[in-house]
């Protein structure tokens, strides 16, 4: 069970074992369940490892039936020891050797990190090992085949490579597959059976290097779960903030257990977790790393939620009291700064650094606080709303967050108007849904739809009204998304200030 051995009597189930192990888990999470029972060796090797001064390369051969593949696969060991004979903006060639290839005179077009033979002055006595740095057409004497394998890993390298550079060694990766029974499942009553391996949850280790990145992911996974959206061969994925924008902070190669958010294009806001090596990519941040688990990460089926746990742990200062923080903060050696209102009913609702890791790295946190009256409580009808609850929680952070601001727009009568500090009007749709027929209750906010010029504006009404929506407009123009758990709050709120919102979940 995660990696400690237990003896239970025979006929123990899968939830006898979680019993006697108290292992982390948490209800309603899939469990992997691994039998090992041989192994075998992969009978066709397809990826290597070059070594160099400047660190290892990984190719992967694309056709290894091609006469290149063949060369290669025969002769790899042959090209240890040879220098960087010449480079260029466009490629790069170790070499020279003689070489059973040839020689073609034709222009040939090459892909970015494509690996091919090339010929000096079509000799195939002056083979060199070439790798492509960008998409160009040159005459390198190729054979046929042109470009026999491609750089998976290690791409940045083959840019610090000079002349003075040799290829230290190269090494097969010789896979080894497990011949396994295999399940991920919620079923507690499974039987187990003698060398069963259980994976109940899997841990990460967040990056230095992405403290945004990071306190992401944190968010992603408050509940201390993982959804699994999307599976393939080379990785699973989470949607619950798909859409939400995260900065580009560490490039590094997406090794097995690397954890990446997308930070532009389709799919902005999306994370990975990879399930084997992949190259580095200009639009995937590493916000963090798999430590352990990581066969519970490839035993994942779609649609499944995991157990999970954060290291360090994500530090909550928003929302809490400066009392109830103050031990913690102390107990882990960062100083706390308070700022604002300091009564004893005060409520954080900023922080700087904004992240964990920054607040680790620097060893203290400033908190700004609230009196407890201006944190006002929101119960969200994601059912009946589910685009104006999205626009309304990603215009307040309150997915990445768990309290959000909302400035106060205007007053008159019973009626409260806020605009949010986020312009989201200017790239998110507001269509009509939820609108209000007979009656609008008191508290209940509501959203101008795109059916009125106000479009964006947030309201809410303190009286019943059956005439108009919560910011005024008729009912046709209003998306109802949720209602203020206590509303009398607004009461002492004026034109100008802000007000603070947190979510409540009913369960």
């Amino acid at each position: 069970m995660n990696g400690q051995q237990y003896t239970l009597p025979a006929g123990s189930t899968l939830g006898d074992a979680l019993k006697i192990s108290r292992a982390p888990y948490i209800a309603g999470t899939a469990v992997g369940i691994l039998k090992e029972a041989a192994k075998e060796k992969t009978k066709a090797v397809t990826e290597y490892a070059i070594s160099t001064p400047r660190g290892e390369l990984r190719i992967e051969i694309k056709n290894p039936e091609s006469s290149s593949g063949k060369l290669w696969a025969e002769h790899f060991k042959d090209y240890e020891g040879k220098s960087v004979h010449w480079a260029s903006s466009e490629a790069l060639a170790f070499g020279p050797f003689e070489a059973e290839i040839k020689p073609s005179r034709e222009t040939g077009s090459f892909e970015a990190f494509e690996v091919l033979f090339g010929a000096g002055g079509f000799d195939p006595h002056n083979t060199h090992l070439i790798f492509s740095l960008r998409r160009h057409t040159a005459e390198y004497g190729t054979p046929e085949d042109r470009s026999f394998a491609e750089v998976i890993a290690g791409r940045n390298i083959l840019f610090r490579l000079s002349r003075e550079d040799t290829i230290l060694g190269i090494e097969p990766i010789i896979e080894w597959e497990q011949i396994s029974e295999k399940t991920c499942t919620t079923d507690l009553s499974i039987l187990l059976e003698d060398g069963n391996s259980i994976f109940t949850y899997f841990e990460v280790e967040l990056s230095r290097n992405a403290p945004r990145g990071a306190e992401n992911f944190y968010a992603l996974t408050r509940e201390g779960t993982l959804h699994v959206d999307t599976t393939t061969s080379s990785f699973i994925s989470d949607d619950d903030l798909k859409g939400e924008p995260v900065p580009y902070e560490n490039f590094e190669p997406r090794r097995e257990g690397a954890i990446s958010v997308r930070t532009v294009g389709y799919g902005l806001g999306r994370t990975y977790i990879s399930r084997e090596d992949r190259p580095s990519s200009l639009v995937h941040s590493v916000v963090g790393h798999v430590t352990k688990g990581i066969e519970l990460i490839k035993l994942a089926e779609e649609g499944q939620k995991l157990s999970i746990e954060s290291i360090p742990p994500q530090i909550v200062l928003l929302g809490h009291s400066f009392g109830e923080v103050e031990a913690v903060l102390s107990s882990i050696g960062v100083e706390l700064i308070k700022e604002g209102y300091t009564g004893e009913d005060a409520i954080i609702v900023r922080q700087d650094p904004p992240t964990t890791l920054e607040i680790l790295g620097d060893a203290k946190v400033t908190a700004y606080a609230v009196s407890r009256e201006k944190l006002v409580e929101i119960e969200f009808y994601p059912e009946k709303a589910p685009k104006s609850v999205d626009f309304f929680r990603h215009a307040l952070e309150l997915k990445t967050k768990t309290v959000g601001k909302l400035p106060v727009y205007m007053i008159y009568d019973d009626t409260y108007l806020f605009k949010t500090e986020k312009e989201v009007v200017k790239y998110k749709e507001i269509l009509p849904e939820n609108t209000p027929t007979n009656k609008v209750l008191g508290g209940e906010i509501g959203i101008t739809n795109q059916a009125a010029k106000r479009m964006g504006t947030i309201g809410v009404r303190l009286e019943d009204d059956e005439l108009f929506g919560p910011t005024g407009e008729r009912f046709a123009s209003t998306n109802i998304v949720g209602r203020i758990i206590n509303p009398e709050k607004l009461l002492g709120v004026k034109e100008g200030e802000a007000i603070y919102v947190t979510e409540i979940v009913r369960k």
